[in-house]
């Protein structure tokens, strides 16, 4: 939910670099909105943004990786005008935390990404920072996050990209259409978000998720999921429950 009202980077330049005996993945971009200046995620004039990702543990025969990386980014607010919003991890449904418009020049933001990959189990946890450059001063500050495990019950491995700093999608042992059973994966997921500071009460959520996959192929995974949610914002406090369900394709 955090990093729900991260823009898109458009227009600009963008470089990646790994080093192999350190094991260590680099991206650096700068980007302007010269061409989408009127589409409506261009939030920013301009922005740098950074990561660095390091994989301290990488053992393929072990089925072991441990990956831990930060990132920042900065930006200039397309005419002082910055909104923080979020919705519960539900494309179909409203922003349940706003800041509303605030007067800003810019933000700054900075993260934290740390995952251990043991086998058929995967654990890992991200947390971000945005400080924004409010006008008025007080440069209100937003925070958020997730913890999450995940386990391939039919004991598959998800891969890893050490140059990329990414983990693969899962890949069926036996597809579907091999006469296997795919793969099937357990996941927890907790997260946070707060978008209240100062006099902005944007309100914080949290939502707990279990979910199934299914990765029939690798071309197709069936998602079902269960939410559950606390909002607290207007001096109210209520839950939701969501029931989701998709079905996704690869080409």
């Amino acid at each position: 939910m955090m990093t729900d009202f991260i823009p898109i980077l458009a227009d600009g330049v963008k470089w990646m670099g790994y080093f192999p005996k350190r094991r260590l993945h680099m991206s650096l971009g700068w980007f302007a909105d010269a061409l989408s200046e009127e589409e409506r995620f261009a939030t920013y004039d301009n922005q740098f943004a950074s990561r660095v990702a390091w994989t301290p543990v990488l053992s393929e025969e072990e089925g072991r990786v441990l990956h831990v990386g930060v990132s920042g980014r900065t930006g200039n607010a397309d005419n002082d005008a910055l909104r923080l919003r979020s919705r519960p991890e539900a494309n179909l449904s409203p922003y349940f935390i706003d800041t509303g418009s605030i007067q800003a020049s810019g933000a700054q933001a900075a993260g934290f990404e740390a995952y251990y990959r043991a086998g058929s189990w995967l654990y890992g946890s991200e947390y971000h920072w945005q400080v924004v450059d409010a006008l008025n001063g007080g440069d209100p500050t937003f925070h958020g996050g997730n913890v999450v495990a995940a386990w391939l019950i039919t004991g598959e491995t998800r891969g890893y990209n050490p140059a990329g700093g990414y983990f693969n999608a899962v890949s069926p042992a036996k597809t579907v259409f091999e006469g296997g059973p795919g793969a099937w994966e357990a996941v927890l997921n907790l997260s946070y978000a707060d978008f209240n500071s100062g006099s902005i009460r944007g309100g914080t959520l949290w939502r707990l998720t279990p979910m199934v996959n299914w990765h029939v192929s690798d071309n197709l995974r069936l998602e079902a999921a269960y939410g559950y949610s606390i909002l607290d914002r207007f001096g109210l406090e209520g839950a939701t429950q969501f029931f989701q369900f998709r079905i996704q394709t690869f080409l």
